[in-house]
């Protein structure tokens, strides 16, 4: 019975709303076969325009996952699209993803020492209109580091993985960033994929 729901997944072809190589491997990994086609929208703008209406992390993150779905659907009819975001939530503070190096120092300087949430939302949909959704969120605790130890961590980090990794990257470096981690890694990495498997388990 487990080789037969194996097989089910292993054959179920998705297209991956997002250009995140993190999240195709992730997928890939799981045995979930997936074409990449980013949506190609402002995330800034859209996150902008929904905390002005004052509304939570979790919903900011859905929304975006769900916009991101959507958009791939609208196009591709039939398919099962899977969009996905990741919010850093620090105090009620949305952290976007660095510009730059100097950018993810200073988000880097911003996070030491303190507790934030990263809230991972992940949607899927098809004829343009979502059919499932997911959102987890983790809380992780970066120690006390000195601007040196920050700027150390950042000289070994690629500008690739920088930028897709909301400046951190848990299953490499970033791990030594904290002194504390609460939650599913998966969450942490952007990609839910053990609530996926479960959903696409059930078509």
């Amino acid at each position: 019975l487990k080789f037969t729901k194996y097989i089910k997944i292993m054959f179920k072809e998705i297209i991956l709303a997002s250009k995140s190589e993190v999240r195709r491997k992730i997928l890939e990994e799981n045995g979930i076969k997936c074409i990449v086609e980013p949506p190609n929208i402002d995330e800034n703008l859209i996150k902008e325009s929904l905390l002005k209406e004052n509304v939570t992390s979790e919903l900011i993150s859905k929304n975006l996952a769900e916009l991101k779905a959507n958009k791939i659907s609208q196009k591709k009819s039939e398919k099962l699209v899977l969009g996905a975001d990741s919010i850093i939530d620090l105090g009620g503070e949305i952290i976007s993803k660095p510009l730059n190096r100097n950018d993810a120092f200073n988000i880097l300087r911003k996070l030491n020492g303190k507790k934030h949430q990263l809230i991972s939302s992940v949607c899927i949909s098809k004829n343009g209109s979502m059919i499932w959704n997911y959102t987890d969120a983790a809380n992780l605790t970066m120690k006390q580091m000195t601007n040196e130890e920050l700027k150390s961590y950042l000289t070994k980090i690629k500008d690739k993985e920088l930028y897709a990794y909301n400046v951190y990257q848990i299953e490499g470096e970033g791990r030594s960033l904290f002194s504390k981690i609460e939650g599913d890694e998966d969450t942490i990495m952007g990609l839910p994929v053990k609530q996926i498997k479960a959903y696409l388990n059930t078509l």
